[in-house]
């Protein structure tokens, strides 16, 4: 068995191996480091034994071993009340027909997860990272690349997040009516992060991290079909459907980037493009338009367009000023100048994108450096685009990224 094949397993079950502690235990913070060790364990272990029959009994096995071995350290009375839940769990768990009956419905476990990493007594950036680490299954370097801090800091504020949810006492249970918008709220842009990181991952020698895109499709199916009158949540999924619809014509055999202006469009799946474009008309009128279905949209443009001359930039640039106008960001910013460029010409996108190069935080972005190389190429400065395309690959921790950007220099 391959890492890759050892990290898909445990990305499916990382969240149903939670809920199964968690229901013997209200402590957030120890059920999930335990969880990591039995991840761990599972790693050192899985590629010479083979996958067990039933995984994920054999990792809340591991897992309730490694709780009880914690409660243990911690006091006498904790230790008395564990042994005798771990001797029950391990009892049930040994069994694959017992380990089935006791995680029944994994959708709910996955979607109760899900809500209580959103617990209202966390930060924002605190609710996104635990998500990331506790239902995605990403490590704390893949989630720092996602919000561009050092892996320590990112570490620190999962330690952090994690001890808040002990602190509060919350417990594995849905949440009342008044809490649920804001809680899905934070469960759409941890998806949609979770998807980004796969669809175009941040490092390594690979540019696409299939099953986790493929995860976060999953889980915003099961959030739509939890919500399926929430015109955000909806236009999240299509977002995503659209988009992974390329995923084929994204790279070549041997794993070099293909621009989208580039890309065979017959090899785009047309099925995902319609319904995702299905979604998006179906949300669209719902009241207030939101973020997702606005990108939903922009990416519903490229998908319709048969070749790369026939995309509507002019109505992609309105798109994005208004996605700027009710969600602005550093990404946005970037999208809506390089849609200016092909709208409005070089010097246009040039001039849009400008603001961003004078912000200190975005001088280490090479996707600004990449944008603007791309801009100063096409308005034929080709030693300024030279210089901006190899500061870009620097920047970047991807392989391929660096790979096309040093081509782009080198052309």
């Amino acid at each position: 068995m391959t890492s890759a094949d050892s990290e898909q397993v445990w990305r499916a079950e990382t969240p149903h191996v939670l809920a199964a502690l968690l229901r013997r235990s209200n402590d957030f913070e120890a059920c999930e480091d335990a969880v990591q060790e039995s991840l761990l364990a599972a790693a050192a272990q899985w590629p010479e034994d083979g996958v067990p029959d039933n995984p994920r009994g054999w990792l809340i096995r591991v897992a309730s071993r490694k709780l009880i071995d914690f409660q243990r350290s911690q006091t006498a009375r904790a230790h008395r009340e564990m042994d005798a839940v771990a001797q029950s769990a391990a009892d049930e768990l040994y069994t694959e027909s017992a380990a089935s009956t006791a995680l029944a419905d994994d959708g709910d476990d996955t979607l109760r997860m899900l809500l209580l990493c959103a617990h209202p007594a966390l930060s924002d950036t605190s609710q996104v990272t635990l998500t990331l680490r506790a239902v995605a299954g990403l490590s704390a370097a893949q989630i720092a690349a996602a919000f561009f801090v050092p892996e320590a800091t990112m570490a620190q504020r999962i330690s952090r997040a994690k001890a808040t949810i002990r602190k509060t006492g919350a417990t594995f249970e849905a949440p009342t009516r008044e809490d649920l918008p804001d809680r899905l709220r934070v469960v759409r842009h941890v998806l949609y992060l979770t998807f980004n990181e796969g669809y175009t991952s941040s490092g390594g020698d690979v540019l696409i991290d299939a099953a986790l895109a493929r995860e976060a499709i999953s889980l915003t199916e099961l959030l739509h079909r939890s919500v399926p009158d929430d015109s955000e949540t909806s236009g999240l999924l299509a977002l995503m459907l659209i988009t992974y619809a390329r995923t084929a014509a994204r790279t070549t055999e041997s794993g070099d980037i293909v621009p989208l202006a580039e890309q065979q469009r017959t090899l785009w799946d047309r099925h995902m493009i319609a319904r995702g474009t299905t979604l998006v008309e179906q949300s669209l009128p719902k009241g207030r338009v939101g973020p997702y279905q606005l990108q939903a949209a922009i990416a519903a443009l490229h998908g319709e367009a048969a070749r790369s001359e026939d995309t509507d930039w002019l109505q992609i640039t309105m798109l994005y000023r208004m996605l700027n106008s009710i969600a602005p960001s550093p990404t946005v910013s970037l999208n809506l100048a390089i849609a200016v460029g092909m709208t409005h010409g070089p010097s246009a996108g040039l001039d849009a994108l400008s603001p961003l190069l004078e912000m200190t935080e975005q001088h280490r972005n090479h996707r600004v450096h990449a944008a603007r190389a791309h801009l100063l190429e096409r308005a034929g400065d080709r030693t300024a685009a030279k210089s901006a395309y190899r500061l870009a690959a620097r920047l970047t921790s991807s392989i391929p990224e660096q790979r096309y950007l040093n081509r782009k220099a080198g052309r």
